[in-house]
C-alpha cells in the first residue's frame, strides 16, 4: 500500500527518517493536488523542527526534480553558468551580475523566484519595469540565451512544479529557514535548469536565513554536495548579511540601484560582490582570463542589460514606479552610525508593501527602504538616516516598530562604530 499524508507527517513529527517511498509519494502527491496545503504545511514544519539527514535531503531533491521536466540547453554554444543566492536584504546582485557574466562570454539562464519572508525576490524587482514579463517558454529561454546570453525569468511550469508550490507555502507558514527545504528547493530548480556550472551565494548574518557561520557552512556544504552528486560544477561563497547590501531594499528601488552599478557607479559593496561572484562563475565557465571589473567599467554589461530587459518586453529606459508616500527617519544624535540591522530593514520593507503576507498577495513595486547612511559613516542630529517608501501610509507605524532597535548612533569617544566585516567570509569548493 502507498503511504498516506498523515503517516508521513507523523513519522517526521516523531523524528523518524523518511524512506525513499514516503518521500517520492508525498512530493508527487502534493504536486498532483492529492496532498492538501495544510498537510504539506504540517510536514514542512516537522522537517523544520526535526530535520533531514543528507540521504533524505538528496532523495527529496531528486523527487522535486522528477516532478517536472529537465531543461535541455545542449544547443547553447556558450558555456552555461548560473548563480543562486539564499536571500538577503537589499540583495539585488542577480540584476547586474547576469548581464555582466553574459557580457564576459558565458550564457546565464537565471531562473529566479519571488520574495520569501523579509527577503526580496528577483522577479518582484524586475516586474517593476514597465512591460517586463517573467514567464518565458523553454524555446524562448534558449533563443534569448543564444541572442543575448542572459535571461532572468520564472521557472517554466514544467520545471520542478513541486518546488513552486512548496516555495510559496513556506513563505507564509514560518518554514523558510529549514536547511533541507532550502537546499532541496534551490538545487531541484538548478538541476532541472540544465546548466553546466553553478555558484551559490550563501548569506550569513542577521538578515539571512542562516544566522551564524556554522549554519551557513552547513547549508553551503549541503548544496555543493547535492550539486556534485548530480554532475554540476559547483562552488559556494559564504557572504555577510548583517547589514543591508547597498542602500536600497525594495523592488523598484533596487532596480534603480542595479542600473547605477551597470552604468559604472552604485554602492561599493554591491560592486564588490557582483565582481567577486562573476569571477567565480567565469572560473567555472573556463573564462578566467576575462576581467569582469573591466567589462563592468566598459559599459558592455549595461548594454547587455538593456537587450535582456527589452527581449522580455520591458522598457529599460522607462521611469520606474514611485511610492505615493515617504517618511524620513532622522538621526537621534550626532556621532557615527554604529549599527544598521539587515533583518530590521528587511521587515520594515516587507511591512511597507515590498513583500507578501499571503502567497497570493501582490507587492507594491515602489515600496521599500532607502538607507541614506551606512555603518561607519558620520551623522549629525536630525540628519535623514532612512527613507521609507509606501503606497499605504498606515504601514509606516509597523515599519518604524521594526526599525526601533535596528540602528544606533554611537558617540565616537565612548562607543566607536565597528568596522564593517569582509563581504566574502568563506568559499566552499
Amino acid at each position: 500500500m502507498a503511504p498516506t499524508a498523515i503517516e508521513v507527517i507523523r513519522a517526521k513529527r516523531d523524528g523518524q527518517r523518511l524512506d525513499d517511498e514516503q518521500i517520492d509519494w508525498v512530493v508527487h502527491a502534493y504536486t498532483r493536488g492529492d496532498v492538501a496545503d495544510e498537510q504539506m504545511s504540517a510536514l514542512a514544519m516537522a522537517v523544520l523542527l526535526r530535520g533531514m539527514d543528507p540521504d533524505e535531503t538528496a532523495r527529496w531533491t531528486r523527487a522535486m526534480v522528477r516532478s517536472g521536466e529537465h531543461l535541455n540547453l545542449s544547443t547553447v554554444s556558450r558555456p552555461t553558468v548560473d548563480k543562486h543566492s539564499t536571500g538577503g536584504v537589499g540583495d539585488k546582485i542577480t540584476l547586474p551580475l547576469t548581464p555582466l557574466v553574459a557580457a564576459c562570454g558565458a550564457a546565464v539562464p537565471q531562473l529566479s523566484g519571488r520574495g520569501l519572508g523579509h527577503t526580496g525576490g528577483t522577479l518582484d524587482k524586475l516586474e517593476s519595469i514597465p512591460g517586463w514579463r517573467a514567464s518565458l517558454s523553454t524555446d524562448q529561454i534558449r533563443t534569448q540565451l543564444a541572442d543575448v546570453g542572459a535571461v532572468i525569468c520564472a521557472a517554466t511550469d514544467g520545471i520542478a512544479p513541486a518546488d513552486r508550490k512548496l516555495y510559496a507555502l513556506r513563505d507564509v507558514t514560518g518554514t523558510v529557514e529549514s536547511v533541507p527545504l532550502i537546499a532541496s528547493s534551490i538545487m531541484s530548480k538548478k538541476i532541472a535548469e540544465g546548466v553546466q556550472s553553478l555558484v551559490l551565494d550563501v548569506k550569513c548574518g542577521t538578515g539571512a536565513f542562516m544566522k551564524d557561520a556554522a549554519q551557513a557552512k552547513e547549508l553551503a556544504e549541503a548544496l555543493v554536495a547535492i550539486g556534485r552528486g548530480n554532475g554540476l560544477n559547483v562552488s559556494a561563497l559564504i557572504t555577510g548579511m548583517s547589514v543591508p547590501l547597498g542602500r536600497a531594499a525594495g523592488n523598484a528601488l533596487e532596480v534603480s540601484e542595479s542600473v547605477e552599478v551597470l552604468r559604472g557607479g552604485g554602492p561599493s559593496d554591491v560592486v564588490e560582490l557582483t565582481v567577486a561572484l562573476a569571477r567565480e562563475m567565469l572560473r567555472h565557465a573556463g573564462l578566467s582570463d576575462v576581467d569582469p571589473a573591466q567589462v563592468l567599467a566598459s559599459g558592455r554589461a549595461y548594454e547587455t542589460w538593456q537587450r535582456m530587459i527589452a527581449a522580455q518586453g520591458g522598457d529599460p529606459d522607462a521611469d520606474l514606479p514611485r511610492a505615493a508616500h515617504t517618511h524620513v527617519v532622522e538621526a537621534p544624535t550626532s556621532g557615527t552610525l554604529a549599527t544598521l540591522d539587515a533583518y530590521a530593514v528587511g521587515v520594515a520593507a516587507w511591512r511597507l508593501g515590498a513583500g507578501r503576507t499571503r502567497k497570493e498577495d501582490a507587492v507594491q513595486h515602489g515600496a521599500g527602504v532607502r538607507c541614506l547612511a551606512k555603518p561607519g559613516e558620520k551623522v549629525v542630529a536630525g540628519q535623514p538616516l532612512l527613507e521609507l517608501h509606501t503606497d499605504t501610509p498606515h504601514a509606516v507605524e509597523g515599519a518604524l516598530d521594526a526599525l526601533r532597535e535596528g540602528y544606533s548612533v554611537g558617540n565616537d569617544s565612548t562607543s566607536p562604530a565597528r568596522e564593517p566585516g569582509p563581504l566574502v567570509l568563506d568559499t566552499i569548493r
